[in-house]
């Protein structure tokens, strides 16, 4: 794939960045290779390949989610200077 200096402007303008003469040549340059190298991708023979969505066969880990009892509220309240029923109430930060 040829990048010209039509794809160079787009990438800029979706991008929001501004390139010198110097690193639009360069970036032309390194996208070439890059788009070049995806293309010898395609010419891999995958017949026979299982599909899958990670090269590495990671399980996840996380533990599962069970239901705990929680601290007594009325106790983690019953210090605070300023409250109603359920929350502290801290003083107002931004208008």
């Amino acid at each position: 794939m040829k990048i010209d200096d039509k794809m160079i402007s787009y990438l800029e303008e979706s991008s929001r960045l501004e390139f010198s003469d110097k690193e639009k040549s360069c970036l032309a340059d390194e996208l070439e290779k890059i788009m070049n190298g995806i293309n010898k991708l395609s010419e891999l023979n995958t017949e026979g390949v299982a599909e899958c969505c990670h090269v590495f066969d990671n399980k996840n880990v996380f533990r599962e989610d069970t239901i705990q009892p929680s601290f007594d509220r009325e106790l983690i309240l019953q210090n605070a200077p300023a409250r109603n029923e359920e929350f502290f109430i801290a003083p107002k930060t931004v208008d």
